[in-house]
């Protein structure tokens, strides 16, 4: 696992890594209250990677990371990560990483094919028993019209 600051290879998931040269990071000034030094320090951190940068992804596994990064993801197909929670620019720089790391992991995840399955004979007579009994419930506590 390669931390953050080096320059080797960004390890985000086992035999998936990111070229450090295609890991931009850019450091501005957070938001909110922080004192006296939060107009001063640039800590809040925005990592850039382009999808088609990230080494040992599938094409199926891509294609579920652009779906998952959902508004992060730029048109012109970067990634776009920003963390502002933590006081030293390290710090937000590793929340990023981390970020980008749990994203990857979740694109990685198979999704469970979802098998439509149908209500059995004796679960849909029980339901349209329950519904008749309610009905008629409701249909006593009215009162008998008078004609």
């Amino acid at each position: 696992m390669t931390a953050p600051g080096s320059r080797g290879p960004l390890e985000v998931a086992p035999g998936v890594q990111i070229a450090a040269a295609d890991v931009r990071f850019a450091f501005s000034r957070s938001g909110g209250p922080g004192g006296q030094a939060v107009n001063k320090l640039s800590t809040r951190a925005e990592l850039r990677v382009a999808v088609d940068s990230i080494e040992g992804l599938s094409l199926q596994v891509r294609t579920r990371l652009r779906a998952l990064a959902g508004r992060r993801l730029t048109q012109g197909d970067e990634i776009i990560i920003v963390a502002e929670s933590e006081r030293t620019q390290l710090d937000n720089r590793r929340a990023c990483v981390d970020r980008l790391r749990a994203l990857v992991a979740d694109a990685l995840a198979v999704p469970k094919p979802r098998r439509p399955t149908r209500p059995s004979r004796g679960t849909v007579e029980r339901r349209l028993d329950a519904k008749r009994r309610t009905g008629v419930r409701k249909q006593r506590r009215r009162k008998p019209d008078e004609e």
